[in-house]
């Protein structure tokens, strides 16, 4: 299939129709060392924070080239992300104090969150930057053994961690927490909900996380019912999307209804109810409904909703009404 017939990824999704993680050369340090040092190298900097640096003159990543990073990152540790055609993408991050701050100054770069560069980037480098942030976090988070609890190495190019105790000396892999995310739909309405604290008239699909022993669809059902009391037969896929926020990955999902009886199980979410087609399209217009944020695959599974089931467009509806705010 050619790539412009491809339906929209998610944002964060669709990497590797640019790029190959290549994880069958990660143990081959040479190769790896060769790559770092080549000129078509290109480094990718996150702070502690997680945050990358984006060039001040456009809303793109600043990468760095291997003469920049040997002129400002030194000998630091860096990470192997994979091959864009002939082009290796290295990761490395600043722990020490100050050196962010510094490395921002004379790169006359700014930094930001993944998440509010999400929507700013390119697909490509919001794909990028969530990758490299997702790995960085493992990185940070697994430095000791769970089985004997001595001090991990990180091998295979950053993609493993090895006890260095040569008793134990067991791997340590990337973890993702599976999460589901569902729009439930109900004879021409869909369920939302939204939680405290959120800003006035956001509503959102239901999503929670997978618990041990559980399918896809059973935790679909089971969080619908937990949130909202409602009972759902039918579950049907429909996309997912990495969300490195810290290490989590949506699956999405429609699912139907065998009623409308909501009944406020778990109290995790502070209001719930049925919407029509019609009651979203005229909440967009006067500022009384407003979804969730196009960084999320809630926004897509609404936008699938509303074309499947009323021929309406969600990104037309939202348009105006962020034009006027």
């Amino acid at each position: 299939m050619d790539r412009a017939t491809l339906p929209r990824p998610n944002t964060f999704a669709g990497l590797s129709l640019v790029l190959d993680r290549i994880a069958e050369r990660r143990d081959e340090s040479q190769w790896i060392a060769e790559q770092a040092r080549s000129a078509e190298a290109r480094y990718l900097v996150l702070d502690s924070a997680g945050e990358a640096f984006l060039r001040r003159d456009s809303e793109a990543l600043r990468w760095l080239d291997n003469r920049e990073r040997e002129q400002w990152l030194g000998d630091r540790d860096t990470t192997l992300l994979g091959m864009a055609g002939q082009c290796p993408h290295f990761l490395v991050v600043l722990d020490e104090p100050g050196a962010a701050t510094s490395l921002e100054a004379a790169l006359d770069a700014r930094r930001m969150s993944l998440r509010s560069a999400g929507l700013q980037l390119a697909a490509d480098e919001a794909g990028l930057f969530a990758y490299a942030k997702g790995l960085s976090h493992w990185q940070r988070e697994t430095r000791y053994c769970t089985g004997c609890g001595a001090p991990l190495q990180l091998v295979a190019a950053g993609h493993r961690a090895q006890c260095t105790n040569a008793d134990c000396a067991r791997l340590h892999f990337p973890r993702t927490d599976a999460a589901v995310i569902m729009l439930v739909e109900h004879e021409g309405a869909c369920l939302l909900g939204r939680q405290a604290g959120w800003p006035s008239g956001r509503y959102s699909t239901l999503a929670g996380f997978v618990e041990p022993g559980e399918s896809l669809e059973d935790a679909v059902r089971r969080e619908v019912a937990e949130e909202s009391g409602v009972i759902v037969d039918e579950v049907r896929y429909h996309s997912s999307q990495p969300w490195p926020m810290p290490a989590s990955l949506m699956v999405g999902f429609i699912a139907r209804a065998v009623s409308r009886r909501i009944s406020m199980r778990d109290h995790e979410l502070e209001d719930a109810r049925w919407f029509t087609p019609e009651q979203i399209a005229s909440g967009i217009a006067d500022g009384s409904f407003v979804p969730s944020t196009a960084l999320s695959v809630s926004y897509r599974l609404l936008a699938h909703w509303l074309q499947q089931c009323a021929g309406l467009d969600l990104d037309a509806l939202v348009a105006p009404a962020m034009h006027a705010r």
